[in-house]
């Protein structure tokens, strides 16, 4: 029997005071007065000051050990100090992917409870996507995928495309967690908050779970999925602060 690889230790907090710094590039967090880096090697560096504060928050948050885990904004920095800036295309082309099978264009058959609820909590969001937006989708019922209008997609793409790399970061980001890309961008809008787009993401779950009960697992992963969903609101309200 192969011998299990054993799980990677986490690096110890060597640092004793963190701040933020104004650089040429925007606001630097900073350890002992020196910036850490992505794994790529580049500055942690974010564009607006209460960006960096949010993350720089997280490093302080640290006790004995450094656990990236619990940093949601520091790895989306990450993410966008290192990949978009290289990747924005195709970035952009998969925030249009999740538009063209955007969850709020699924509604269920049965039960009518379930359906009503789709229709009055989810139809709204495409109302605000089509007049905010100029973005026009087509629901469907059932499960079986129906293209969306091609110029709606090439639309989302364009959108996705304009953005800075720190919002594209989180919209793509958001647009995987909530499996809608008219939600991610209504919460980068701040047309939406982070529990309620989660809520919404999530409302057929939390349908099931209000008419039969839920299991302990379930509750546990909505509370992380929640972690997720405020740590994304948090960073576009910082970002818009730049």
């Amino acid at each position: 029997m192969a011998e299990k690889t054993p799980p990677l230790e986490k690096p110890r907090r060597f640092y004793k005071a963190v701040t933020v710094g104004s650089v040429d590039a925007g606001y630097a967090v900073q350890l002992d007065g020196r910036t850490p880096k992505s794994p790529a090697k580049s500055a942690l560096v974010l564009p607006s000051e209460a960006l960096a504060r949010l993350v720089a928050d997280e490093w302080e948050a640290q006790d004995k050990v450094i656990d990236s885990t619990v940093m949601p904004a520091t790895r989306l920095a990450f993410t966008a100090i290192d990949r978009i800036a290289e990747t924005r295309a195709a970035v952009a082309a998969e925030v249009a992917a999740y538009a063209g099978s955007d969850l709020l264009c699924y509604r269920a058959e049965h039960p009518t409870p379930l359906v009503e609820r789709q229709t009055r909590d989810w139809q709204p969001v495409l109302d605000w996507a089509e007049q905010a937006l100029g973005l026009s989708f087509q629901p469907v019922t059932g499960i079986i995928h129906t293209p969306q209008p091609t110029q709606t997609l090439a639309r989302v793409e364009a959108l996705a495309a304009s953005l800075d790399d720190f919002s594209l970061a989180g919209v793509a980001y958001a647009a995987g967690l909530l499996g809608s890309s008219v939600l991610a961008l209504a919460l980068r809008a701040g047309e939406l908050d982070g529990q309620r787009a989660l809520d919404l993401s999530r409302l057929e779950e939390i349908f099931q779970a209000d008419t039969w009960g839920q299991d302990e697992e379930a509750r546990l992963r909505a509370d992380n999925l929640a972690i997720e969903a405020l740590a994304l609101e948090r960073w576009f309200q910082a970002l818009a602060q730049a």
